[in-house]
């Protein structure tokens, strides 16, 4: 920083400060010069989130014991989290390993204290994904995984909104429709055949409606914001982003379970107590899912990642039919292939925005005319009205090599 200004640390052009627009825009632009390197990555992530998403139900299901949990919900959170932060710092240590000569050392304290510095707004969404990793177990306990699943699905619209509100994100209305069918296609897979006094296979309180309320909201706040947070230190490396992310949800966890002693006595401090098989499988799936999410928010979008996880509404759907006898109903399908639909269209080129396409072809244009550059900046120039690019041989490489 020089008189008050941002300047590049490798050609020492003035910078300007990003805003939400600014990085939608910046994002808007990389999303157009996708290489093949990187779509083989969205379509790496996209399979293996139906896989680990759609497994999670299931594992969840096969840890109650007659109905209930005998372990306590905080320590599978908390053990997730600190089997993250294990795989986080793993990874530093490789891709430290594999920095080039004259390349900022990852690992240096100096480096580490101003990546601190500059994410620690990532305690946000660390404290709203503890509150709704607590909440899962208490939906599950309530609806069957498939329900659970269909669920989760409303989380898209809310997230929608989340973007265009925070980070300025634009959508067309053929967009729009597309999520009113998506929400259409989750209503028609909860539809009962014959009325009965309760709905979704549970007795409709008060407390069910603030449940569902809270575990569509907070987990959307959550996604939305991590994703900006990730974004606006791109330059930062993901690994060091996840550390700290991972560190301060482990940090809650343990908060909940020392909160969980004061009222239940020395005893429920027992980590390990009443966990099986099933139950360790679910900590490693829960830490898988969360590692692949953080690649969707910095590298994808928040949209894609909750579409994805739409898909693996089948496979936990057949899946709890074969293991636990299940019904999957016609309703179920007709559900299932309208969100497809509507997966189609969201993401179809017709339904761009004509506006965002106007200005990101003039974006387009104005890149053309320099050198090979790579995209934006979008941690130090994501404002529309910044003109510094990074070279190629600056970008920071998705994985380790």
């Amino acid at each position: 920083m020089k008189n008050g200004m941002i300047e590049c640390c490798v050609c020492h052009s003035p910078l300007v400060s990003p805003t939400n627009k600014g990085i939608s825009r910046a994002y808007d632009q990389h999303k157009i010069r996708i290489s093949s390197k990187q779509r083989a990555l969205n379509t790496l992530l996209v399979v293996g989130d139906c896989i680990l998403v759609g497994m999670q139900p299931i594992l969840v299901y096969m840890s109650k014991v007659d109905g209930k949990f005998m372990f306590s919900p905080i320590s599978v959170n908390f053990l997730t989290e600190t089997t993250k932060v294990i795989f986080a710092i793993f990874m530093l240590i490789i891709q430290a390993r594999h920095q080039k000569v004259g390349e900022k050392p990852l690992l240096s304290i100096s480096t580490f204290m101003q990546a601190a510095r500059n994410n620690v707004l990532l305690a946000v969404p660390a404290l709203l994904y503890a509150i709704n990793n607590y909440l899962k177990f208490i939906m599950q306990l309530s609806f069957n995984p498939a329900t659970v699943k269909m669920l989760s699905n409303l989380k898209v619209l809310v997230i929608a909104v989340l973007l265009k509100l925070i980070m300025r994100r634009h959508f067309s209305i053929i967009q729009w429709e597309a999520l009113a069918l998506l929400l259409i296609g989750i209503s028609v897979n909860q539809l009962r055949s014959m009325p009965d006094t309760s709905t979704l296979g549970l007795t409709v309180t008060m407390s069910t409606y603030v449940y569902t309320l809270i575990f569509v909201t907070v987990p959307s706040l959550a996604s939305v914001y991590n994703e900006y947070a990730l974004k606006s230190q791109y330059d930062t490396s993901i690994y060091l982003q996840n550390l700290f992310l991972y560190g301060y949800g482990a940090i809650f966890n343990f908060m909940g379970i020392l909160g969980t002693v004061l009222m239940k006595g020395p005893s429920s401090f027992d980590i390990l107590q009443g966990h099986s098989k099933a139950t360790m499988l679910l900590i490693a799936n829960n830490a898988a899912q969360g590692i692949l999410s953080s690649f969707f928010f910095k590298y994808a979008d928040t949209i894609l990642k909750k579409y994805s996880s739409t898909v693996a509404t089948i496979f936990t759907g057949i899946a709890s039919a074969i293991l636990f006898g299940h019904q999957l109903t016609m309703n179920f399908v007709l559900g299932i292939s309208i969100v497809f639909i509507s997966m189609h269209q969201f993401f179809s080129p017709l339904s761009k925005v004509k506006d965002e396409q106007n200005g990101v072809t003039e974006m387009v244009d104005v890149d053309n005319q320099r050198s090979k550059g790579s995209f934006v900046n979008m941690a130090a120039g994501a404002n529309e009205e910044a003109s510094h690019l990074v070279g190629s041989d600056e970008r920071e490489p998705l994985l380790p090599t």
